[in-house]
């Protein structure tokens, strides 16, 4: 966000790596702008903790909670020494006025994220880890536009500039098993894993696969 926020200086917080800016089903009265460092959000599935999502500086969090009126759906914490904003409903409001270029783009992240949250829930409830890391791409290539020339889905391979660190994050699993899981996909000759990027040979073979077991799951 390109804003000058320096005026919000006096809202500001921060938190060592390892603190908890909240946890899920607090109620919740805040939202956050990060200013430096990175937060984690995370969830509890049964026994396990699932990461959601990490935030960069100038994303928001926290902000469904304060919208909605509702506790919180999931769990911050800070991944490194952070430096937060902290908005509430009356500061929020002095925040936006006279600034409506700053609404828009709040708008915008606010969409983004409904759309995020609900697509990496989805990608959580697969059982099958390999399934979890096919829907990543999937999820991934329904964000990003598909390259000239590829008309037919049946065929389409596409590029993805990630790491195996980034899928990991995403599909709620170590490095270590998605690791696995791709060098698995790669002898099966449906990826090619490279620095910086992974070769998915045809998005549509994924899509089917998750499909059916998510369906399976349903059943």
């Amino acid at each position: 966000m390109s804003q000058d926020l320096s005026a919000f200086g006096r809202f500001a917080i921060s938190k060592k790596a390892g603190e908890i800016v909240f946890c899920e089903f607090e109620p919740g009265e805040n939202f956050y702008l990060i200013q430096s460092g990175k937060i984690k959000i995370v969830k509890i599935l049964g026994d396990l903790e699932k990461t959601l999502d990490v935030l960069q500086p100038g994303e928001f969090f926290g902000e469904m909670s304060l919208l909605e009126e509702a506790p919180r759906t999931a769990t911050a914490i800070a991944l490194t020494d952070v430096k937060l904003l902290v908005f509430n409903q009356t500061n929020f409001e002095i925040l936006i006025q006279g600034n409506p270029q700053i609404v828009l783009n709040i708008l915008k992240i606010f969409s983004k994220r409904i759309y995020d949250q609900k697509r990496r829930f989805m990608i959580l409830k697969l059982e099958d880890i390999q399934a979890r890391v096919a829907d990543v791409f999937l999820m991934l290539s329904e964000t990003q536009p598909q390259p000239p020339g590829t008309q037919d889905e049946e065929t389409t391979q596409r590029v993805f500039n990630t790491t195996p660190e980034d899928i990991a994050h995403w599909a709620g699993i170590s490095v270590q098993k998605t690791t696995e899981v791709l060098n698995h996909f790669t002898t099966q000759r449906r990826v090619e894993v490279h620095q910086g990027k992974i070769v998915v040979k045809n998005i549509a073979d994924f899509s089917r696969f998750v499909n059916s077991r998510r369906n399976k799951s349903s059943q």
